[in-house]
């Protein structure tokens, strides 16, 4: 098979939260046609024993682990360097090398980056191939959102990342031979801002994986089932989920309690902020930081909400509620790029009056049923990964039916 050199921030697997997720998929989906030469960084001490794994699928693999506290210090250099802080964080001289190496001995036929923060890596290498980023969302406009809703100093180094950002990307457009997206829009969104280059700019959704969302599965509850439950899954150091958590138990939460007293909260996901611990001092709310499966949560859950004030490309935790068929409350921002219906497949609720009283009625009437029901015909139609990752078919296939393997 053809080679593919493919690059991610950080190891695919587990597929437990979102760029991990799509990153795994992308790489299962390619491996089929090509060997894949992964690179990689790990900046999870626990995910090394996954490394393995992903062997069985891979040529070779070069996992470089990073440690999150000395990155967070050594990314400064780029205020020197005059690069984003989010490509120093991820380099890795080893990895670099790595790399070089794999391009020079192999020219690979594809190279597949997952990540703008990865390019770097390639962009001013020879020789390697087809060029495919896919960058999931415009990283850069959630840096704009983040200068215009920060104070204090943050705010200016916010806003010098959203411009580092934007110019990578642009360059990326410019340079490579496709961009992808999760969804249309912020193929879209990319594509106004870089007109030029729109014929190489589009949308591959995400997926999920059904049969293991499958509501049909037996989970045992972990959690007072005669209660009104809530449930928002995702990683909790991720600065748009801790934002969304934190309004809905200091805002919605209060207002749902006022006729459901005994109404609980849980906030399920790994690296909780200390604002998010905080929360757990609140009556009802629960902050259970890492789990090794969240889907029993979600399972017996009367709803799953994502109050999602900042937000960019496709929510996962979105899709893996609707494959369970449990309702899902969301904000205008976690619908982007998802095809589901608002009051029949979900229920969407943009304040906090309408998100609490759309919760409320979820507990007193048989509504998310039906909600459920349909939410989860529609995964079914239009979110499968092997469907959905078709995509990329036309720009690869050149490359994956070639038979030449190595330097030409």
């Amino acid at each position: 098979m053809p080679d593919l050199l493919f690059l991610a921030q950080r190891l695919p697997y587990p597929p437990d939260k979102g760029e991990k997720i799509r990153a795994f998929h992308d790489l299962k989906y390619l491996a089929q046609w090509f060997d894949v030469h992964l690179g990689c960084l790990v900046d999870d001490p626990d995910d090394m024993r996954h490394v393995d794994t992903l062997r069985a699928m891979c040529r070779d693999i070069h996992a470089a682990p990073i440690d999150r506290r000395v990155a967070r210090l050594t990314c400064l250099r780029g205020l020197f360097t005059g690069e984003a802080l989010s490509v120093t964080f991820f380099r890795d001289s080893g990895l670099a090398d790595w790399v070089r190496d794999v391009v020079e001995r192999i020219r690979p036929a594809v190279t597949f980056v997952y990540s703008s923060n990865m390019a770097p890596y390639v962009l001013d290498l020879p020789n390697t191939g087809t060029r495919v980023v896919d960058l999931a969302d415009v990283d850069s406009e959630k840096w704009r959102a983040f200068a215009a809703t920060t104070k204090g100093p943050m705010r200016f180094v916010y806003r010098r990342e959203w411009q580092k950002i934007a110019a990578l990307e642009q360059r990326i457009a410019r340079e490579c031979d496709l961009s992808v997206f999760v969804s249309d829009a912020e193929a879209a969104l990319f594509a106004s801002q870089n007109p030029a280059y729109a014929s190489r700019i589009r949308g591959v959704s995400n997926g999920v994986d059904h049969r293991y969302f499958d509501p049909a599965l037996d989970h045992a509850p972990v959690y007072d089932t005669t209660r009104p439950n809530y449930v928002f899954t995702g990683t909790m150091d991720y600065p748009p989920n801790a934002d969304a958590v934190v309004w809905f138990a200091t805002e919605i939460m209060p207002l749902i309690r006022r006729t459901l007293p005994a109404a609980r909260f849980h906030i399920v996901g790994s690296n909780p902020t200390q604002d998010v611990l905080k929360l757990a001092r609140l009556d009802g709310v629960f902050v259970t930081g890492r789990v090794p499966d969240v889907r029993p949560y979600v399972a017996h859950a009367t709803a799953s909400v994502a109050p999602m004030r900042i937000a960019r490309g496709i929510q996962n935790k979105v899709l893996e509620a609707m494959a369970m068929a449990r309702p899902v409350v969301l904000t205008s921002g976690a619908l982007e790029g998802i095809a589901a219906e608002p009051g029949t497949e979900v229920i969407l609720a943009d304040t906090t009056e309408t998100f609490a009283a759309a919760c409320d009625r979820l507990a007193t009437t048989t509504e998310g049923d039906a909600i459920g029901t349909a939410a989860r015909a529609r995964i079914l139609r239009d979110y499968d990964w092997d469907a959905t990752l078709r995509g990329f078919d036309d720009v690869l296939r050149p490359a994956r039916s070639s038979r030449l393997n190595g330097p030409v």
